[in-house]
């Protein structure tokens, strides 16, 4: 067990949700981002002939991207649906809980335009982290990216990532799924919680877009 396993291991269980909640609507953020964001369509990975292959055979793939900030992983699945009906599923927030793992509540709270303000709140192991997220959604070129909404303050001190979307010309009714996410933890958020937001969450993120989008 690490140094911050065996300090989280020693705060009290009846104080973990009291500690868990500092997310608050009514007050800014700290900052207004520390991670990169995305400006315009985000750049995907080149894919391999093995890659394509593992794609075909209806298996995700999992790039890393070297950036100033740290690695950044994008998870790649072809989905047998078509663009609409896949972005259907990923701005259904209301039926997060029910579809994505480790989602308690989701639910957007404001729309302007092309931007989508989401408050999420996820957890595991009786913590809960409450965060919120400004999308900025442009289905008809192909992507939606994500900073925090930095007008209020999220339990993560920043979050960035986007999806992207793209019909397969060689197998029509499939559509290829990108998603990649960064995350910068607050300094009391335990490892698993960026485990679930983060790498380790990367293909399950495809699975259950690809699982809702297929059912008949």
């Amino acid at each position: 067990m690490n140094r911050r396993s065996l300090l989280l291991a020693a705060v009290p269980l009846a104080l973990l949700p009291r500690l868990a909640r500092a997310g608050d609507a009514t007050h800014p953020h700290p900052h207004q981002g520390v991670l990169p964001k995305f400006s315009g369509a985000p750049p995907i990975p080149t894919l391999t002939d093995a890659d394509k292959a593992t794609l075909a055979a209806g298996k995700p793939v999992l790039k890393q991207t070297q950036t100033d900030s740290g690695g950044r992983g994008t998870a790649i699945q072809d989905v047998r649906a078509t663009p609409e009906r896949v972005w259907s599923r990923i701005t259904s927030y209301g039926n997060y809980p029910q579809w994505v793992e480790g989602v308690s509540e989701c639910g957007n709270y404001k729309t302007d335009g092309s931007q989508l303000y989401t408050r999420f709140l996820v957890g595991a192991m009786g913590m809960k982290v409450e965060y919120f997220i400004r999308h900025v959604y442009r289905p008809d070129l192909g992507y939606l990216t994500w900073s925090l909404d930095y007008t209020r303050t999220s339990d993560l001190d920043d979050s960035v990532g986007f999806w992207r979307v793209e019909p397969l010309a060689d197998k029509p009714g499939y559509t290829r799924v990108y998603y990649s996410v960064q995350v910068k933890l607050s300094g009391w958020v335990p490892g698993f919680v960026e485990d679930m937001l983060a790498n380790s969450g990367l293909t399950k993120a495809t699975a259950w877009v690809k699982r809702e989008a297929e059912k008949a």
